[in-house]
Parts: structure tokens; C-alpha cells; sequence
């Protein structure tokens, strides 16, 4: 066994495994019975979101800007449901307005509009996977002068805006959340709600890999499969297609990989770069990146991961990956960003190399006598 690895074994060890240990720093505890964790949302969040949904006749929804499987499919999935209902629904995100290529198969797509054809002051909106208002981009306005806001979130860097809060950091996914609102609004899941649920779920738990993986996750997920999702086609759509440009891509961004052993309390960093010129090298596009930190990760050196990817606009999207050890999500929340525990991201503009630096002296390795 490498230092490393009995380092990372020691502290395991004392603080018990490394998800119930951050459920203790968080004040959380086990769901009982489902997916869901009813110690962070008060009954009365739920009672309030029902009544205004139910009493809506229009409702706007919006996921945060640049969506990832759980944003979307969430979304589409509440908007489905909400259709069924008879509501009117215009769900959203804001610029750049273009669903992600590995997320095309997501049923309900045909009801997406166009940001701009959201009302000026919506009469109910609900905002999913947003952990704050300005990840809304241009719809953040909406959401402020909405005369009522349901909130459905499960980021432990949530701010706190919103009325109606739906908001558990203790939740695998937005969608574990959306799925005990469909089953509180009455509406019985079929295959294309259950698949964007689905989506959401596998997304965010890493295929089912990741801590937040509890059995109650699982259990969700054998309902949505009973429902008539086909995990196999939503993990091909999801991790196992790619253009061969982005095969170059990746391997330019591994080579340029740097290892640092002693960062992250002395756990390790692995970190790289992947500018716009690289992917339009190749024609790549953007939200075609996204697999890259599942490859730099797997270094047995480093508990962090980092990737730098330069965006459209010329600004860097700053993706961390922790293995359980270094919380990156109060790293990127001093960084101006947010996320969970393991998986985080900011956007800053600059030297990459330069944002490495800021971000390194916030990644701060584990104390084994604060583990009780």
C-alpha cells in the first residue's frame, strides 16, 4: 500500500465511511421509505408548491444556463407532468439556447421556447438544479419578479432565493426531488417522464458510482426502469458517444495533464487544459467536453481533478472532481462558483494557470481529529 493510499484508508477509517461523514457535517440523515430526504424540505414547502401548481393555469420553468443531464431532465420531466395536468408550460434556459448533443434523446424537447418568450413577470415559476439566481443567466430576471417561485434544488451552495424552497443537499439529484413532487401532484409516471428522471439520476450519480448512491436511489431507479426506461440506451446516449475529433481532444488534454502530489492537503491535484482552439482544431464543440474529468480522475496520485475548459466567450469553465477526501464544492463557492462535495465547477476569466493557483490554496486536505 502507497502513503497515499494508507492516508486515505486511515481517514476512512476514523471518520467512518465517507458519505456518512459529510451527511454528519451537513446535519443530515437517511431517508426513510424513498429517494428523498425529508429532513431538509418542510412539509409546508410542498404543501405551498402543490396548491400554487395546482391553482396555476400558465407555469414557467427554467433550468440553469449551459444544462447538464439532471437540469434538463428534470425540466422536461416536471413539464411533462404538468402537461397531463392541462397547465400550459413554457419551459427554458437562457443563452446560449442549444441542447447538449449527448442529451438529444431527452423526450419533450419539442416544448422548449425560446428564452425571450417567457413573460416579463411570470405569475408562477419554478427554477430546477439552480443552486442560485444567477444561474439562471438572463432568466434570472423572471425568477426575481416572478409573483411566485418554487425553488427545486439539491446543491449544498444553494443561496437561498426563492419563496417555496423544494431544496435537499442531502438529494442524489434535482430529479429525485421532481419525482416526489409528480408523485405529491397525483400524476402517474410514464416511460418519457420517467426517462428525463432517469437522466437526472444517472447523471448525478456518476451511473450510479458516486457516494450519493443509496439504496433508496437504486429503488427510484428500478421504478423508472419499470416505467420503461432502457438504462442500457441512456447510458450509450449519456458516456459511450463521442465524435472522433473528440478522441483527439481528449488525448491533447492528456498529455498536457500535470500531477501535483503534494497539493490538496498532500492528497494530490491532477489538473488540465482544453482551450477553444483545441476543440475547433478538431470541430468539437463545447458541451462535447464533458467526459474529459471522468478520464483525469482516474490517476491514483491525485484525489482532485481539475479540468480548465475555455469557453465561446473566451472565459474558463473550471470542472473539480473530488474521490472523498477534499470538499471542492467550498473550494469553487470561494471561487465564485458552487456544486457538491465531490463534483464542483466556477467560471472565472484569465491564465488558467493563474485560476490553478487561486483555486489550489482553497482545497484543503481532511484533519483526522475533526472526523467525529
Amino acid at each position: 500500500m502507497s502513503e497515499l493510499e494508507g492516508r486515505r484508508a486511515a481517514w476512512t477509517e476514523e471518520r467512518g465511511t465517507s458519505d456518512e461523514g459529510r451527511r454528519r457535517e451537513k446535519g443530515g440523515s437517511e431517508a426513510s421509505g424513498d429517494a428523498v430526504s425529508r429532513g431538509f424540505v418542510a412539509e409546508p414547502h410542498w404543501d405551498r408548491a402543490v396548491e400554487l401548481i395546482r391553482e396555476a393555469d400558465e407555469v414557467c420553468l427554467a433550468c440553469h444556463v449551459a444544462p447538464d443531464g439532471d437540469a434538463l431532465g428534470s425540466m422536461l420531466a416536471l413539464t411533462q407532468a404538468l402537461r397531463a395536468m392541462g397547465k400550459t408550460c413554457l419551459p427554458s434556459f437562457g443563452e446560449p439556447f442549444a441542447v447538449p448533443g449527448s442529451l438529444l434523446f431527452l423526450p419533450g424537447q419539442d416544448l422548449l421556447v425560446e428564452p425571450g418568450r417567457l413573460p416579463a413577470v411570470p405569475k408562477l415559476m419554478i427554477t430546477l438544479d439552480a443552486a442560485g439566481a444567477e444561474r439562471l443567466g438572463p432568466l434570472a430576471a423572471q425568477a426575481e419578479k416572478a409573483a411566485e417561485l418554487i425553488v427545486i434544488d439539491h446543491h449544498a451552495s444553494n443561496t437561498g432565493f426563492g419563496a417555496v424552497r423544494l431544496v435537499d443537499p442531502a438529494a442524489a439529484a434535482t430529479s429525485v426531488l421532481v419525482d416526489e413532487l409528480i408523485r405529491r401532484l397525483g400524476v402517474p409516471l410514464d416511460r418519457d417522464i420517467a426517462l428525463g428522471l432517469y437522466a437526472g439520476l444517472a447523471s448525478d450519480t456518476g451511473s450510479f458510482r458516486y457516494p450519493c448512491t443509496t439504496p433508496q436511489v437504486h429503488e427510484l431507479a428500478a421504478r423508472l426502469i419499470a416505467a420503461g426506461v432502457r438504462p442500457e440506451a441512456v447510458g450509450r446516449e449519456l458516456w459511450d458517444r463521442a465524435p472522433f475529433g473528440y478522441l483527439q481532444v481528449l488525448a491533447g488534454a492528456l498529455a498536457k495533464a500535470r500531477l501535483e502530489r503534494d497539493a490538496a492537503g498532500g492528497f494530490g491535484l491532477v489538473w488540465t487544459t482544453i482551450t477553444r482552439a483545441d476543440r475547433e482544431a478538431q470541430c468539437v464543440p463545447y458541451d462535447a467536453l464533458e467526459g474529459v474529468i471522468d478520464q483525469l480522475r482516474r490517476a491514483d496520485e491525485a484525489e482532485v481533478a481539475v479540468v480548465c475548459k475555455e469557453t465561446d466567450r473566451g472565459d474558463w469553465y473550471v470542472s473539480t472532481r473530488s474521490k472523498g477526501l477534499v470538499d471542492v464544492g467550498q473550494a469553487c463557492v470561494a471561487m465564485g462558483g458552487g456544486g457538491h462535495y465531490n463534483a464542483a465547477a466556477f467560471t472565472a476569466a484569465g491564465d488558467p494557470a493563474d485560476l490553478i493557483d487561486r483555486l489550489r490554496a482553497h482545497l484543503h486536505g481532511p484533519h483526522l481529529h475533526d472526523a467525529a
